[in-house]
């Protein structure tokens, strides 16, 4: 199934909760998405709460180390010069392939102009190549830069990072959803969903990693939080 903006979703996304957004194409994949295929998505994210993966992440209070990575015009940005302008909001998204990533970063994209007064930056961090992020960042008209976090570099940092178990990649194998072509490596790695917020001094200060792809915070939350920071 190839995710793109809903029609008529690109005007509506800025009006629309993204509960309400997340709501719609559940339905969409309750009705198209055979039950077999989904008990299947169902049991990588059992497995990873299990496992206490959002656990390992890194949690509010937590000192994150500088990175530099390419964005989707292949420059380098690095945290340090991000977090000299103020409060930086990081997304680690799984990739174009996902419509909860699709519509995360469309309704994120709609709060880039209150962002921008807050001074705040945003970026979201995949593991797919610069050319893929191009694309998406193209194709969905985001204002805000895409990274490329080869080989989950900064995801496992984070402790974010973990393999694709073998049954689910079969599944993707399927629906041609190819990782290995998309992130330009073999090792079918993908960061749990996460959003960030780090201060000035690269301390966390807002912290939400959910092995549960299909729950994100609100855009409205996150602008909310961020209003509320001492400046």
């Amino acid at each position: 199934m190839k995710w793109r903006s809903l029609e008529g979703s690109a005007a509506r996304a800025e009006t629309r909760s993204l509960r309400e957004i997340y709501a719609e194409r559940k339905t969409l994949i309750a009705k198209y998405v055979p039950a077999e295929v989904q008990a299947i998505h169902d049991r990588v994210v059992e497995e990873l709460k299990q496992s206490g993966a959002a656990g390992r992440a890194l949690q509010v209070g937590s000192k994150v180390q500088p990175f530099e990575l390419l964005n989707q015009d292949g420059q380098a940005l690095s945290s340090a010069d991000l977090l000299e302008r103020g409060p930086l909001i990081i997304c680690f998204i799984r990739g174009p392939w996902c419509p909860f990533c699709v519509g995360q970063m469309e309704s994120m994209n709609g709060i880039v102009p209150e962002l921008q007064r807050l001074g705040v930056s945003l970026v979201a961090i995949s593991p797919q190549t610069v050319h893929q992020s191009y694309l998406m960042a193209d194709q969905h008209k985001l204002g805000f830069p895409l990274l490329s976090d080869a080989g989950n570099k900064v995801a496992r940092q984070f402790g974010l990072a973990y393999r694709v178990p073998e049954y689910q990649q079969e599944i993707y194998k399927r629906v041609f959803v190819n990782l290995p072509f998309v992130h330009g490596d073999d090792g079918w790695e993908l960061p749990i969903p996460a959003t960030c917020i780090l201060d000035r001094d690269q301390t966390v200060v807002y912290a939400g990693a959910e092995p549960d792809y299909t729950v994100r915070p609100e855009p409205s939350e996150i602008v909310a939080f961020l209003s509320q920071l001492p400046r």
